[in-house]
């Protein structure tokens, strides 16, 4: 898929087939993430792959949230230090935004759907996947093929109208 057809195609998927992804299209999608930006390259993440079907079914129930990580074939979990000052938790997240951004349209290009969750327990999902405490699993992102209908450019997205989101040089 061509980049803009991609970003035009992504759409959240929270139900996916059965059908397994490559090692190597997730690693594909796992270095998109990795070549994103970061504030002074800082690149405070670590993403884990995770394949194990006990392993998605476990990480569904961090949130309320993240039922579908359970059906994907796969979930990359994004982890970030944790933080005392709100400064560095604040540039991190932004930096988890522009590596999200990057694997969700690296994956769109592959075909893949994709859906991100919050994790609210914190203590379950370090538990899951080995994080130390020192860390937080700030995001997952469900990976698979979409259960209703492959990826294609939407043609009339459900936005708000695009001129009343686009300015030029003013509000």
């Amino acid at each position: 898929m061509e980049t803009w057809d991609a970003i035009r195609a992504r759409r959240n998927v929270r139900s996916y087939l059965p059908d397994p992804v490559s090692e190597a299209d997730l690693e594909r999608i796992a270095e998109a993430g990795w070549r994103a930006p970061s504030a002074a390259n800082r690149q405070h993440w670590d993403f884990i792959i995770v394949t194990d079907r006990e392993q998605l079914r476990e990480l569904s129930t961090v949130w309320r949230g993240a039922g579908h990580i359970a059906g994907a074939a796969a979930a990359i979990a994004l982890v970030i230090p944790v933080y005392d000052e709100d400064r560095s938790r604040l540039i991190s997240q932004y930096d988890l935004g522009q590596a999200t951004f990057a694997i969700l349209v690296a994956a769109a290009d592959l075909g893949l759907g994709t859906g991100h969750s919050s994790v609210g327990d914190q203590d379950l999902a370090r538990s899951i996947l080995g994080v130390p405490a020192d860390h937080d699993v700030a995001y997952l992102i469900g990976v698979g093929y979409p259960a209703d209908r492959p990826l294609r450019p939407i043609a009339k997205p459900n936005r708000r109208p695009i001129g009343e989101v686009i300015h030029h040089g003013r509000w």
